[in-house]
């Protein structure tokens, strides 16, 4: 059965320009045939990971109303708690079966105004949320800062070219819970309908079970087995558009359990660039994806609200 690529991140740290070509060319090469791949050695400590886990559920535990005292609708949802069945993937009226929790870098790091909401955190009922979250938000944000550069790199660029339009951008972290389904699922709800990323990259680290399944080039579904060595990164639809597709923005989704009483955590980073950015594609890339403009012109922030208008979490014309 055919599965993602698996690629070596020590290969980029190594200091070794051979291996940090090697790296270079295995990013590049898995997000323009599939848009997938998992990174092994990320250097990202196990317990990191399993304290946010911790924390994610200490939250997700809370009764409903205090959990509800979190969610943030007047800034569509984009910080904060959002409940079960309040968002669904594009172009599918079944809410998904998940409630999650998103934070987004602290504070801008040039001095200049912020192009993203603030924080929100439960430090009341989950005093650790805030500190275990935010310093895995640190380490998750340095790896996706090399993967940029290596896409950069790949695609003949300055280094800088891709991580310089993140630099202070609408960067989120996401702690997704899939609680138990129950006897009564709604029809044609899944915990996460068939969709695309929207953003730069995504960084998952390995969630606590099973689901996660990644579309094929020919239909097919790839099953992405858990491993908790293992980060999935995929390309999304802004950098598909600024590149004219030549890196794929891939659908992928994750399927309900065959125990219907089992939970399932995921982690998501989803690497943003800046709202002001122009995500129109580039005349180098159109010339090598056959000379026609495949995709829209649009900046990253009138991206971003369209897909929020498409999926749920807030109204056109907001």
């Amino acid at each position: 059965m055919r599965s993602i690529p698996v690629i070596d991140f020590s290969d980029y740290t190594s200091g070794d320009l051979q291996r940090q070509q090697t790296f270079i060319q295995a990013v590049g090469d898995s997000l323009k045939e599939i848009g997938f791949f998992a990174l092994k050695n990320h250097e990202i400590p196990l317990k990191a990971i399993e304290q946010a886990y911790e924390q994610g559920d200490a939250f997700f535990s809370l009764r409903q109303v205090t959990k509800n005292a979190y969610l943030q609708p007047q800034i569509d949802h984009q910080r904060g708690y959002t409940a079960f069945g309040i968002e669904h993937a594009k172009n599918n009226p079944a809410p998904d079966l998940k409630e999650f929790w998103q934070s987004g870098r602290s504070h801008p790091t040039t001095g200049e105004k912020p192009t993203y909401v603030a924080n929100v955190w439960p430090e009341q009922d989950v005093p650790e949320f805030k500190p275990v979250i935010e310093g895995l938000f640190a380490r998750m944000e340095a790896v996706s800062q090399s993967l940029l550069h290596s896409c950069s790199l790949y695609l003949g660029k300055e280094e800088n070219w891709l991580s310089s339009m993140a630099a202070d951008g609408n960067t989120i972290m996401r702690i997704i819970h899939y609680p138990p389904l129950g006897e009564e699922v709604p029809e044609g709800a899944v915990r996460s309908a068939a969709h695309e990323d929207i953003n730069f990259i995504t960084l998952l680290v390995t969630a606590t079970a099973d689901g996660l399944e990644v579309k094929d080039n020919d239909g097919s579904w790839i099953k992405v087995k858990g491993d908790a060595s293992h980060i999935i990164v995929d390309s999304g639809d802004m950098l598909q558009n600024l590149t004219n597709g030549l890196f794929k923005s891939t659908t992928h989704r994750v399927v309900n359990p065959s125990n219907s009483n089992a939970r399932r955590f995921s982690m998501p980073m989803f690497v943003h660039p800046r709202n002001d950015i122009d995500l129109t594609p580039r005349e180098e890339f159109i010339r090598l994806t056959g000379g026609v403009s495949l995709f829209q012109s649009i900046t990253a922030g009138q991206y971003l609200h369209q897909r929020l208008v498409e999926i749920g979490l807030t109204e056109d014309g907001v």
